[in-house]
């Protein structure tokens, strides 16, 4: 029997290690490979091609919006499964825009994650519970003619650019940003000098408000 191979992503070691030991138990799925950061969750995707990821929204790095992003526009086959302590609509919308196949709350992972695997393995969406009502009533709200949705694109960054203004939004100066990405001082203030023209923002202080008002920076 082939078995299902899952990258589980999550910076907190105690519910990596709670996750993991949860699919250890079923008989068809393996872990490929585990990660405490975004970038790290994008580069071993990138070399071991799981069947499906299980993301942290929240990461140190790189954010799972934009881990996400990033997995599925070079490998856009790629199952990911967003584990996040937030129900709010505003990030679920944007996960789904993004590609995810599916959004479970970390409150109740632990008895639905298994079926989520299964589910988006097959093709389908799957979100806990409370998301899928909250989104069951947006959809109805809609077309009884309530508020207009929201557009969950987030702004016209590239790649680099969104993970640039992550690690200003989380302190590290140029030189480290430099280290973190392996590119040159320079090249980093290109790019928070693009970010500032394109946001409208003339400080650090306004990036980081920024990131934490767009969800670039997501608290646990």
């Amino acid at each position: 029997m082939k078995k299902i191979r899952v990258l589980l992503a999550e910076d907190h070691v105690m519910v990596r290690e709670a996750l993991r030991a949860l699919l250890e138990m079923e008989k068809d799925i393996e872990i490929a490979a585990e990660a405490g950061n975004g970038r790290k969750a994008v580069s071993l995707t990138l070399k071991l091609l799981p069947d499906i990821v299980v993301l942290d929204l929240a990461m140190p790095l790189l954010n799972g919006m934009e881990a996400t992003r990033q997995i599925l526009k070079a490998l856009p086959g790629t199952k990911i499964l967003i584990l996040s302590a937030h129900s709010d609509e505003a990030y679920v919308e944007r996960a789904m825009a993004l590609g995810a196949s599916g959004y479970l709350l970390k409150q109740s992972a632990a008895k639905t994650l298994v079926s989520a695997i299964h589910a988006v393995l097959k093709g389908g969406k799957f979100f806990s519970a409370e998301v899928s009502m909250r989104r069951d009533r947006r959809r109805n709200d809609a077309l009884c003619g309530g508020e207009a949705g929201h557009d969950p694109r987030p702004a016209a960054l590239t790649l680099r650019e969104s993970e640039v203004l992550q690690l200003v939004a989380e302190g590290l100066a140029n030189k480290q940003i430099a280290g973190e990405l392996g590119i040159s001082i320079k090249t980093v203030e290109k790019h928070r000098q693009s970010l500032m023209e394109k946001l409208g923002i003339h400080d650090t202080a306004g990036l980081t408000r920024h990131a934490l008002a767009t969800g670039v920076i997501i608290e646990d």
